[in-house]
């Protein structure tokens, strides 16, 4: 697949809510997975690792009331897309979260992600 093609499908699975498929059918067994320093599981390797963090992030959310997957913007072996999670997270207010995450892939796999995000403040 290219790089293109991964970014599409990658978008299809999370617009569906199959974040685990995504891992499992676009990422290499070693990828790795890098969140902004200072958040828990800075920086996770290993496909099984990456479905851990998932799983965990899951557990973690009381509701999810909206997800938001923008379009990906493709630039040789580098892709990014905006997601925009509303949710209610257990034991805090429900918030909005804006990222950037940028993807990049080696040999027809995404071998690395990349979260920019700041938490927001409670109202």
């Amino acid at each position: 697949m290219t790089t293109q093609e991964i970014a599409q499908r990658l978008v299809i699975l999370c617009r569906q809510g199959q974040s685990d498929q995504a891992y499992k059918e676009l990422f290499a067994d070693d990828a790795v997975g890098l969140e902004p320093a200072g958040f828990p599981n800075a920086e996770v390797k290993g496909l099984d690792n990456l479905l851990i963090k998932s799983q965990q992030f899951q557990e973690m959310t009381e509701e999810f009331h909206s997800l938001e997957v923008s379009d990906p913007i493709v630039a040789g072996d580098h892709f990014s897309v905006v997601m925009t999670l509303d949710a209610t997270m257990k034991g805090r207010p429900r918030a909005t979260i804006s990222e950037i995450i940028v993807y990049e892939v080696t040999d027809g796999k995404i071998t690395q992600e990349q979260f920019f995000y700041k938490m927001p403040t409670p109202a």
